[in-house]
Parts: structure tokens; C-alpha cells; sequence
């Protein structure tokens, strides 16, 4: 029988917004009018949230210090270190579960923005187009923690995540294939590019610069580099800002907040709580001590920046606005998709281009020399080392980690001393797939776990 709590462990966490679609109760207010879907999907609690637990998986993240190993939770140590199973049988994943929480609440919307009360048919019409997107962007998260990596050659038979089309709580769970969760990735984006405006009143609202960019990441991970470099071109006519960090090398006053940040495209921040970030020595090596990235966001563990202290060097971005990490698209993302695929074009002189347009306000003019053009296998390194110096910290290296296994020049084994064990990361292991909390699967059997 189909649980009731489907894909999370207790119903209360539904409850709130089940109420919402059934009949008129005392006390509560039911979904009805136009402005009740404008009010739920600014409900940036629930969706702007995006992901966790990459943080720890990537390679840019290593934890040396023995007493941050004891300190931190038994779910990240087992995240960091690529275990079979994270979670206990009734441990929940909190990713898991909020991203299927949102996806639940774009599903009421889109069943019933089109038919509420008192609103225009354009505003109806964007508020469907709206919860499309934000629909989108989860499934896309989840199918690359959950999944295997897309390959045209595998991908319409591997699992990926449960497709849920409709706030139906006793839909069928049986995974997807990756290839099925892309598609529909792919079309939610494409469905709701005629009724969004091409700039959002707030970021964390979708816009057409928003699908745009999802699009060319999407695409760039089923390595369709031509739709991938389309869709960033068709963003950055419309979003090219970027945040100037020579205006900050002196003093942090007056840094943006996400609303006012210009390079955010569309706003989502990490799920759960994640403070004192070590970075590895590898990326710390890449960045070099000059570039402002590295003197703006890293700290010293030891310096009283951290608490509790720690032997290394930690992340300190989100510590400067308070507001988490941001894991949404970006203008620097979406030149970055751009240049790599101008450099798998054989392109790589207007790679390189952009790659300098970027760095220029990423270094003070004393310390910024310009990169200069070499091969197309040069300049895609370029690319892919630049991409880690600027989201470093963030758990979007993952994903590249996971993507570029089908790479050769960039396949390598990770290893990791933890707790005096070593663990290694095999390119292509099957340790690059997230397992399915086992509380998911003994509530609802239907769901099949990932074999390693």
C-alpha cells in the first residue's frame, strides 16, 4: 500500500500544505485565490533550499583536523568518507526530504494557480511557469545526487528518482530513469519560458534569464555542449552582472546581501547547517594567495574566525552575509558553461576570453595577469580549474567531480585519511551515486536502493 508520508517519514511535514488543497476549514485559509499561489511560492523557506551533503563529498572539502573528525555528525562523516549507507533505519535526509517537500508544494501550484480567483491570466499563467522551474531545479538536484551520472548510452535504463507530476500523496514510487527525470527537467524549463519575466522583482523568484541558465546547465551534463552554450548565450543577453570583488579588497563593508547581489541569477542557498568548512590543500594551491577569492573567502582555522577552532583553512563566504551558501545559477556559472564548451568547440582563444573577462575582478590590478591562449585541452583545464576557484565551498564541485569521470584528462582517484582509515574514490565508482535513506525504502518498498 502507498504510505501517506510517500517519500518522507512523517506526515506533519505535509500536513501544512494538504490542508491547503481539500475544503474550506475553520481557522485555515485554502488555497483559492490568485495571491494565496503568489504567496506560496514566495515561501522562500521551502523553496529556496537546496542541497547538503555534497559539501562533504567533493574533493575540495578535507578534514585533517582530529578533533573536527570527532566533532562532526555521524550522517556527514559517512557523507565525506563515501559510505554504502548514511543513514541509520530511522535517521531522515534532510535533502531528500526537502526537496521532495518543494516539489510537493510546485505540484499544488501548478494544479491550481490556472484556476484561482481574482487574478489576471498572465499573473496565473506566471505563477504556473514559476513552480515549473522551481520544480525543475530540485529534480535536477536530486537526480544528480541520487543517480548515475547521464549517459546517453545507459541513461534511459538507469534509476534515477521518483517522478512526481501531481500532489497526488499515494502516487506510484518506482524510480524514473535518469534519462526520463532530465527529459522532464528539460520540458518543465522549456514550458515556462513564455510566461516569465525576463528579470525577476526579487531572485528568488524564477525568470526567464533563471530557465535559461538551469537549461544550460542541464544540458551541459548530458554533454549536448551546443544547447548548453545556446542557453548560456540566451542568459547572459539578459544577466551578464558581475560582482566586482576588487570593490571589497580592503574592507567587506557594503558586501551584497543574495537580493542585491548582481551575479545571482536565481537564489537558492544550502539545506542544513554547515560552519567551519576545511578546504583541501589541492584547491588552496589552485587559488594561489593573490586572488581575492582566496583572501576575501578563506580563514585560518586557528585565527578566531571559527568556532570551534580547527588546524587548516575554512570557507568563510556565507559567514559574510549570514545567509548560507549559494547554490543557485549564476552570471560566473553560466560564463563558465559557456567557456567550456567554446573550448570543446576548439575554441580555445574565446575561452580563454572569457575566463579573463571573469578574473579581471577577481584580482587587484597589481596582482591580475591575464591568461593567455593555448590548446583547446589547455583552456578546458583552464575552465574547469577556474570553476573551482569560484565556487569552492559551495558542494557544486560534486556534481563537476561526478560529470567529468567521462572525461579521461580528468579522471582521478580521491583519497582521503579519516579517522585513521583511508578510503579512495574510484572515477566512475558507484560511490558517486547517493544511497536512498533505508527509512524511505522500509516505508515504501516500491522504492529501489542503489547497489554498490
Amino acid at each position: 500500500m502507498k504510505r501517506i508520508t510517500y517519500l518522507i517519514a512523517g506526515i506533519l511535514l505535509f500536513t501544512g500544505c494538504r490542508k491547503y488543497v481539500e475544503i474550506d476549514q475553520i481557522g485555515q485559509r485554502t488555497l483559492k485565490y490568485t495571491k494565496d499561489y503568489r504567496a506560496l511560492l514566495d515561501n522562500n523557506a521551502d523553496l529556496e533550499g537546496a542541497f547538503g551533503l555534497p559539501i562533504y563529498s567533493n574533493d575540495d572539502t578535507r578534514i585533517l583536523d582530529a578533533s573536527k573528525q570527532t566533532s562532526i555528525l555521524d550522517i556527514n562523516q559517512r557523507a565525506y568518507t563515501w559510505q554504502t549507507q548514511y543513514w541509520s533505519d530511522t535517521q531522515s535526509d534532510g535533502d531528500w526530504e526537502k526537496m521532495y517537500k518543494a516539489i510537493y508544494i510546485c505540484n499544488n501550484a501548478i494544479a491550481g494557480a490556472m484556476s484561482s480567483v481574482d487574478g489576471t491570466d498572465a499573473l496565473k499563467k506566471q505563477l504556473y511557469a514559476e513552480a515549473l522551474v522551481h520544480r525543475a531545479y530540485n529534480y535536477w538536484c536530486l537526480v544528480n545526487i541520487y543517480g548515475k551520472q547521464y549517459d546517453p548510452a545507459t541513461a534511459a535504463t538507469d534509476l534515477g528518482v521518483p517522478l512526481l507530476l501531481s500532489p497526488d500523496l499515494y502516487a506510484n514510487l518506482k524510480r524514473a530513469t535518469v534519462a526520463a527525470v532530465y527529459m522532464q527537467v528539460i520540458n518543465d524549463l522549456i514550458e515556462a519560458i513564455p510566461a516569465l519575466p525576463n528579470l525577476p522583482d526579487y531572485n528568488t523568484r524564477p525568470s526567464k534569464a533563471a530557465a535559461y541558465a538551469l537549461l544550460a546547465r542541464t544540458y551541459l551534463f548530458t554533454r549536448d555542449f551546443t544547447n548548453a552554450a545556446k542557453y548560456a548565450d540566451m542568459a547572459l543577453s539578459l544577466q551578464s552582472n558581475l560582482l566586482d570583488l576588487r570593490t571589497y579588497s580592503t574592507s567587506i563593508t557594503g558586501f551584497p546581501r543574495r537580493l542585491a547581489d548582481p551575479q545571482i541569477i536565481f537564489s537558492k542557498v544550502n539545506n542544513g547547517f554547515y560552519d567551519g568548512i576545511e578546504l583541501d590543500a589541492d584547491l588552496l594551491n589552485i587559488l594561489g594567495t593573490k586572488d581575492l577569492r582566496y583572501k576575501l573567502f578563506v580563514k585560518s582555522g586557528t585565527g578566531g574566525d571559527f568556532s570551534p577552532a580547527f588546524t587548516g583553512f575554512g570557507y568563510w563566504r556565507y559567514k559574510i552575509t549570514g545567509e548560507g551558501i549559494y547554490q543557485g545559477p549564476s552570471v560566473p556559472e553560466v560564463m563558465l558553461i559557456k567557456a567550456e564548451c567554446l573550448a570543446r568547440a576548439n575554441n580555445p582563444s574565446a575561452a580563454i576570453g572569457i575566463l579573463n573577462t571573469l578574473r579581471e575582478k577577481r584580482f587587484n590590478a597589481i596582482d591580475y595577469t591575464p591568461l593567455v591562449s593555448g590548446t583547446a585541452e589547455q583552456a578546458l583545464t583552464s575552465v574547469v580549474e577556474e570553476k573551482r576557484r569560484e565556487f569552492f565551498g559551495t558542494g557544486l564541485r560534486w556534481f563537476d567531480q561526478k560529470r567529468l569521470n567521462k572525461d579521461s584528462a580528468f579522471q582521478k582517484n580521491i583519497t582521503r585519511v579519516f579517522k585513521s582509515v583511508t578510503y579512495t574514490l574510484e572515477p566512475n565508482s558507484t560511490h558517486y551515486v547517493f544511497p536512498i535513506g533505508t527509512k524511505y525504502i522500509l516505508l515504501n518498498p516500491e522504492l529501489e536502493q542503489n547497489l554498490y
